[in-house]
């Protein structure tokens, strides 16, 4: 997918949160996201916005983004830690938009810091915020009792940042033997080859031999494979003890 489309679905997914929020109540568990309510929800992308924004904006370096008071710094009408309930969603819609408005304005060869593998900086984040936004408008719909769904090629893309991008990041398993996993988008026809073994994960576009098969959709697939949703939307051939070890292990991590 292009940067552009990336940044278009970063504001249009936060409209649909935000559509979800208002309709659920801020009181509402978020049952995808354990402890959290949709007041949670709202607080944690906002900070994950502000954060990216200051990425791409070049405003610090390295993996910054704790510190409470340098976001108040940088953007003192949006750093406000935190809104009163009545003005929550439209602050979050705020904060999104100048997330948006950072990446439209971002020079295409920008260099700033990453920890994702991606063709640019700028094109790492523009995908990375449409997949945190449009994941977490799932939980939010989810909450609040809407049906979601996902683009086709939209949900393959997050598929693939997930299994190919994210995944090879871990340097070790809590595992004593090497199995492997094959991921088939049926509406895509997009294949990932996912090798586990006690030193990580690694994956490859295409088939080869596995011990366990997902087939199914590319919506269904993206939300299996985040832990969004069960595995019955998804058809399951072979071992489903190395997808429960999937479903158990793999956590995203940041650094």
């Amino acid at each position: 997918m292009k940067i552009t489309e990336h940044i278009e679905i970063v504001g249009v997914e936060a409209k649909l949160l935000a559509q979800a929020a208002e309709k659920g109540g801020l009181d509402v568990d978020i049952p995808t996201c354990p402890g959290w309510d949709m007041r949670e929800l709202l607080r944690h992308l906002s900070m994950i916005h502000l954060w990216a924004a200051g990425h791409v904006a070049q405003l610090h370096g390295g993996s910054w983004g704790d510190d409470l008071a340098e976001l108040a710094e940088y953007w003192p009408d949006l750093g406000v830690f935190w809104p009163d309930d009545d003005k929550l969603v439209d602050w979050y819609l705020k904060v999104n938009g100048n997330l948006v408005d950072t990446l439209k304005s971002a020079p295409l060869d920008v260099e700033f810091w990453t920890f994702l593998p991606a063709p640019s900086p700028l094109a790492m984040w523009a995908r990375r915020q449409a997949h945190e936004t449009a994941v977490h408008r799932f939980d939010a719909e989810n909450g609040a009792g809407i049906t979601s769904s996902f683009d086709p090629t939209f949900a393959s893309d997050g598929v693939d940042e997930l299994i190919a991008a994210f995944a090879p990041r871990a340097s070790k398993l809590p595992r004593t033997t090497t199995q492997a996993m094959v991921v088939h988008a049926i509406d895509t026809d997009d294949r990932w080859h996912v090798t586990l073994s006690p030193e990580g994960i690694s994956t490859i576009r295409g088939d080869g031999p596995a011990d366990v098969a997902l087939t199914g959709n590319a919506s269904n697939l993206y939300l299996a494979l985040w832990n969004r949703s069960g595995d019955a939307n998804v058809t399951v051939t072979g071992d489903q003890q190395l997808l429960e070890f999937w479903h158990q292990n793999h956590r995203i991590r940041w650094s």
